[in-house]
């Protein structure tokens, strides 16, 4: 496999200096959803480094948890200019509650399956969000996903190519990847929640969400035929985490991304 091509995305506010607009309330909450998403995957992305199957594959999931943090930090940036906070207000001064992160990307990589699996499935849901909001009436997210979409086409290809290596390999392979998806199969629809932004999607400033299932759904179809994997048959758990009702797993995750903020307030290096 292949690296990332590139490093972490630098914060929109790095890349575009000149954008100065401050967002109205509902948009700061829209951005801070997809900006929690990608931060809970790059924090589970990370836990990987040094542990992954091989070592290019280190630094490969390590690049895609680079990215995946680039773009939290420009989410997170735009959020904060509501009220007043930073990203790294966002990111480790917030409780449990205060995050909008759905359940898919809190849950726990178990074997390298289990990260591949949900690896593909949030990337493929990436792809069509930031392909749609490239075309938002809000020129900050529309120069966010600009960036970000040309990143996922990557993690897609990187995804798909080993669910393809692992489903249509040896039967243990086989075995571990469909189980795997099964696992995560129960979160996903969760990400196609319209959740409270309907508005913001009727004036195009967002992405409605249930718009984007149908190209995801086809764009997995052929995935998995190829690598010769059964879509599941396992029904969806009731998932809040738009809410900031969470899985059981966000509040280990978030007392060991933020230990060293919150023990050293104010600290830099």
């Amino acid at each position: 496999m292949t690296n990332s091509p590139h490093d972490a995305a630098p914060a929109v506010d790095d890349v575009f200096p000149d954008f100065d607009e401050v967002p109205s309330a509902s948009v700061a909450r829209y951005a801070l959803v997809l900006g929690d998403d990608a931060l809970i995957a790059a924090q589970r992305l990370g836990e990987l480094i040094s542990s992954a199957p091989e070592l290019e594959e280190d630094v490969a999931l390590a690049n895609i948890g680079l990215d995946e943090l680039g773009q939290a930090r420009a989410l997170l940036q735009y959020a904060g200019r509501a009220d007043g906070r930073s990203e790294d207000d966002l990111a480790y001064l917030r409780d449990e509650a205060e995050f909008r992160s759905a359940h898919l990307v809190e849950q726990p990589n178990g074997d390298f399956a289990g990260v591949i699996a949900k690896l593909l499935l949030f990337s493929l849901y990436q792809r069509e969000l930031y392909a749609a909001l490239t075309g938002s009436t809000d020129n900050y997210l529309a120069a966010v996903a600009a960036k970000a979409v040309k990143e996922v086409r990557y993690h897609v290809e990187h995804a798909v190519t080993w669910t393809i290596r692992l489903g249509d390999g040896t039967d243990e392979s086989h075995r571990r990847m469909q189980g795997a998806l099964d696992a995560v199969w129960p979160y996903l629809d969760e990400l196609f929640e319209v959740a409270d932004f309907a508005d913001l999607a009727a004036d195009g400033t967002a992405v409605d969400a249930s718009a984007l299932r149908t190209a995801f759904d086809t764009a997995l179809d052929v995935v998995l035929d190829e690598a010769t994997l059964t879509r599941p048959d396992v029904p969806a758990i009731r998932a809040r985490g738009r809410y900031g009702e969470h899985s059981q797993h966000l509040g280990y995750l978030l007392a060991e991304m933020q230990v060293l903020a919150r023990k050293h307030p104010g600290a830099a290096w």
